[in-house]
């Protein structure tokens, strides 16, 4: 029955999509939260507010999908800086050091590209390109006007992500065990998304592809992914093209540079806190 209704949906929207010059757009609201004990330190009210709304230009993000029947590109939506964010201490000026540039996805030949910069360096990523193994549900829910149907994926979770970059305090003679934090992050977790077939292109935001259907909301851990606004053959169309600008890497080269950099900035920090409590002496 759920196929039939898939299949039903492309007959409905056959003729749009089969335009030769067919493209579309869609706005995507990327929300992470975040736990905010920060290793069982008292602070006030005021104090976690303050950080709270620096750290909301990392964690709320705005992003645009243009997309055609084969192609597409996911970038961040390029915006003014408010003020307070951007001076997140050290949590910012790590942030800072990504530059996120632009995701880009062929369906056709499998292969998804990404632009970015980390410490001044720009990077051309080649993500595994093979379809991922979506298992579909037939529990359906509405997304604006669009018909929504589930799927979910099982993805192995990058152990240099930046939340990885937070520590807790080492157990030396100054530090009682109590004040020792240990994080385990887990190895995979399951990803959420929900895809209308009205839109049938294989597309979705940030490396979220493969579904019958143009994929609204992803649900992947602390982040949610969500499509705000959809525009069918804007009358100003986004070149869609294949990315080449900075060193080509795969995603394993880009994360043992980042996990590495990772390692000489916790190096420094933690040296610099040695001189700090020498100091005090």
């Amino acid at each position: 029955m759920k196929t039939f209704i898939i299949s039903l949906f492309a007959l409905f929207t056959i003729t749009v999509y089969s335009q030769q010059n067919f493209q579309g757009k869609a706005i995507y609201k990327s929300k992470t939260t975040m736990n905010m004990d920060f290793g069982g330190r008292q602070l006030s009210a005021d104090q976690k507010k303050r950080i709270a709304e620096r750290m909301k230009g990392f964690l709320e993000k705005t992003y645009v999908l243009n997309f055609n029947k084969t192609t597409s590109t996911y970038k961040e939506e390029e915006s003014l800086e408010t003020p307070g964010q951007g001076q997140g201490g050290r949590f910012g000026g790590f942030m800072s050091s990504f530059s996120g540039g632009l995701k880009y996805k062929n369906t056709k030949d499998e292969e998804v590209l990404e632009e970015t910069e980390f410490f001044g360096k720009k990077f051309l990523i080649s993500e595994e390109s093979a379809k991922p193994v979506w298992v579909l549900g037939s529990e359906t829910k509405k997304i604006g006007n669009y018909t929504c149907f589930k799927a979910t994926l099982t993805k192995k979770i990058n152990p240099s992500s930046f939340s990885s970059f937070r520590r807790g305090r080492s157990n030396n003679n100054n530090e009682s065990k109590k004040d020792s934090v240990k994080v385990e992050l887990p190895k995979e977790m399951v990803v959420t998304a929900w895809y209308t077939p009205q839109i049938p292109v294989s597309q979705g935001p940030a490396e979220y592809w493969g579904l019958p259907g143009l994929i609204l909301e992803i649900n992947a851990g602390k982040t949610i992914i969500l499509c705000s606004e959809i525009v069918m053959n804007p009358s100003e169309k986004e070149l869609i093209k294949k990315p080449n600008k900075g060193k080509r890497v795969t995603r394993e080269q880009y994360d043992k540079i980042v996990k590495k950099k990772i390692s000489e900035m916790r190096t420094q920090f933690r040296g610099r806190g040695n001189r700090n409590r020498g100091s005090r002496h």
